[in-house]
């Protein structure tokens, strides 16, 4: 048996730079590893193909799951002809802006590699990684990174300084593709500072961080649902450093250097909006040097 924990992203910055012919969007943003993340098993099965069981949440446990297309395609180019039985056990709120599902790709793409011996680095996981979805061959290392293109080229970058996070995600879904549909690329109001934000993680400048966080998929996401703009004031006025919404929504997080003070946060959180997932966590490093490169 092979166990494997697949840990949820936020976004530092998030920059939109242009829309692309084929229709994808360039993008130049900071990822970072938080410490929610979901739990996977992997094992051998006498059973011919995949067979995925999931708890903690109610999704397709078939071929249309990601974690099941991951295990397609490396079982398919690994050319393993036996069984697998995967078991996810979901923590990361679905539709959240925080890679979950990218999250749990990469880990079955992680795991089965272990598994079945495959011997795969991890510059070819993340190759294999891009073919189901932009934000995997982030998630299969994980910690903090400079992203580019469409999401798969990854610049490491030093791991902002310790603090505290309050996380959370509302109750309602956000379609990426909606965001991304709606978003005036060409026009937006600002971009925010990510070469600056690179920088302050180079001088361990918690302060530089937080000044310079930005995301331009709010121009989008927060006009469609108030309770965005509302989550991050009320962590601002709460002690939070500053707060941004991660990806493409609704979630929202808050930077703090007290634990205590993400405690309070999130205490207040759940007592004015009771249907929001909230959770107080840190940042996590990632999987690097977990395979060569």
């Amino acid at each position: 048996m092979i166990k494997e924990k697949a840990y949820a992203k936020i976004n530092l910055g998030l920059d939109v730079l242009k829309r692309r012919a084929d229709g994808y969007h360039e993008v130049k943003m900071i990822m970072q590893t938080i410490g929610i993340c979901d739990n996977l098993t992997f094992e051998k099965s006498e059973a011919p193909g995949i067979h995925l069981e999931i708890a903690g949440a109610d999704l397709p446990a078939d071929g249309n799951n990601l974690v099941c297309r991951a295990a397609t395609l490396i079982m398919e180019t690994g050319k393993v002809a036996e069984g697998v039985h995967i078991t996810l056990q979901k923590r990361i709120p679905i539709a959240a802006g925080m890679a979950g599902g990218s999250a749990d790709a990469a880990a079955a793409l992680r795991g089965l590699n272990n598994l079945f011996g495959l011997g795969y680095s991890t510059r070819e996981l993340r190759e294999l990684g891009v073919r189901l979805g932009a934000d995997i061959p982030y998630c299969i290392e994980g910690g903090t990174m400079l992203s580019e293109g469409i999401g798969e080229i990854l610049t490491p970058l030093p791991a902002p300084p310790d603090c505290h996070l309050v996380v959370a995600k509302p109750d309602l879904d956000v379609s990426t593709a909606y965001v991304y549909g709606n978003l005036k690329a060409d026009s937006l109001p600002f971009h925010p500072d990510i070469d600056g934000m690179a920088k302050a993680l180079a001088r361990g400048d918690l302060a530089g961080i937080t000044d310079r966080m930005g995301n331009v998929l709010e121009t989008v996401t927060e006009k469609a649902y108030p309770v965005i703009a509302q989550l991050k004031g009320q962590m601002r006025d709460l002690g939070a450093e500053n707060a941004l919404m991660s990806g493409s929504g609704p979630t929202v997080f808050g930077i703090c250097k007290e634990k205590e003070t993400a405690e309070e946060i999130a205490a207040a959180i759940r007592e004015k909006e009771p249907a929001c997932a909230v959770f107080v966590t840190t940042f996590y490093e990632g999987m690097k040097g977990a395979y060569g490169s």
